[in-house]
């Protein structure tokens, strides 16, 4: 399902979320496609590194961070942006501009650790040289975020071409247990290896965001800058 919108205006420019995606952009437009297949052979992470068994092109506490703004195809970034333009912007109003920052880069650091940890652990050591890239463990973070702070607004979005509008809880509930299910299907499953996909990255940076936004709503320094009402109708 492709989310539209979730009802709720930002109050303030979202100024960090903006500079994120457009950051993607630029690396994908100026950097990857002039030279896909090199740029992402370069630039992406290796879990292989983190325990010696390969040497990537970058060490590996350079290429987790530049992993995350690289991607595979139009679809694969389109589909993130959507995601991060949609939900981000008010986990930005609730945490500040500095503390969403810090977050969003903490969130893909952990949904990396987490998918290194689960391969180099579970997967095959072919597994393990297979490049990770792409935004999505962080913006997983942010979706975690999201659910604890805006658990009732309601997402508009698209099941194929119809538009359907749900609380945000059974949105990303739904979103999340799909992540999940997937997760332990490519661990479980010889042949499946995720389709490709960093499944696990998402479960982590899911979980990771829901732990972090708990902590920070109960500290008191986050908090949703609007107060929710029921829709009627």
């Amino acid at each position: 399902m492709i989310p539209l919108s979730d009802g709720i205006s930002a109050e303030r420019f979202p100024l960090v979320n903006t500079a994120i995606i457009v950051a993607n952009f630029l690396v994908w437009i100026l950097y990857e496609l002039p030279h896909l297949g090199s740029s992402v052979y370069h630039a992406s992470f290796y879990p292989c590194t983190v325990n010696g068994s390969c040497h990537g092109p970058e060490p590996w506490e350079i290429s987790w961070f530049t992993a995350m703004f690289m991607h595979g195809s139009w679809d694969h970034i389109l589909g993130n942006m959507v995601f991060l333009a949609v939900f981000g912007k008010n986990v930005e109003d609730a945490f500040g501009r500095w503390r969403y920052l810090l977050f969003y880069v903490a969130g893909g650091f952990v949904a990396n650790a987490t998918q290194t940890a689960v391969t180099l652990i579970f997967g095959s050591a072919g597994a393990s040289t297979v490049p990770v890239l792409g935004a999505s463990g962080a913006i997983a973070a942010v979706l975690g975020a999201y659910i604890v702070l805006y658990p009732n607004s309601r997402v508009l979005g698209l099941l194929v071409i119809i538009p359907v509008r749900l609380p945000a809880w059974v949105f990303l509930g739904v979103w999340f247990l799909y992540q999940l299910y997937e997760a332990n299907y490519g661990l479980f499953s010889a042949s499946a290896n995720g389709g490709g996909v960093a499944f696990s990255a998402h479960v982590g940076g899911f979980l990771f965001g829901v732990i972090v936004a708990s902590w920070l709503v109960r500290a008191g320094t986050a908090r949703p800058r609007v107060a929710m009402r029921p829709r009627l109708g």
